[in-house]
């Protein structure tokens, strides 16, 4: 599994109230370009995919099964991970996938994996980005 990246940006979106992580629509979108954690801050700061092959731009939702804390430690827990399937020519290449906040105004970037190098999908193959349901997919202390 990938690990998560989180975007500089994203520390002070959260503290001047731009994220509410428990009801705001959270989307992973692939790109191919690198992001940059200290640079990037949202959506359009890093070019997605273009529509096509079984891929919409602007990625698919991120369900939060749970967002709470706990002893002063919070987690976002995201279940029903977004999952691709390549049609027709299929998609890509991508390397990432890229967590934001579509409510946002800003549309605000929250994190990314990295997939080590860049993924081309064929008609039929599937893509899931895996959520760990477990340690979830971020933590805030």
């Amino acid at each position: 599994m990938a690990a998560f990246n989180k975007f500089d940006a994203f520390v002070e979106q959260l503290a001047e109230k731009e994220h509410n992580l428990a009801t705001d629509t959270l989307k992973v979108f692939l790109t191919n370009d690198t992001p940059n954690a200290a640079g990037d801050a949202s959506y359009s700061d890093i070019t997605d995919l273009s529509t096509g092959g079984g891929y919409t731009a602007g990625g698919n939702t991120a369900t939060q099964s749970s967002s709470s804390q706990t002893g002063g430690l919070y987690k976002l827990v995201l279940g029903d991970p977004p999952t691709w399937t390549a049609s027709g020519a299929g998609f890509g290449p991508f390397r990432y996938a890229v967590l934001y906040n579509d409510t946002a105004a800003g549309k605000g970037l929250l994190g990314w994996w990295d997939y080590g190098s860049s993924i081309s999908l064929s008609a039929g193959d599937t893509f899931t980005v895996d959520f760990d349901p477990t340690t979830g997919v971020l933590t805030l202390q």
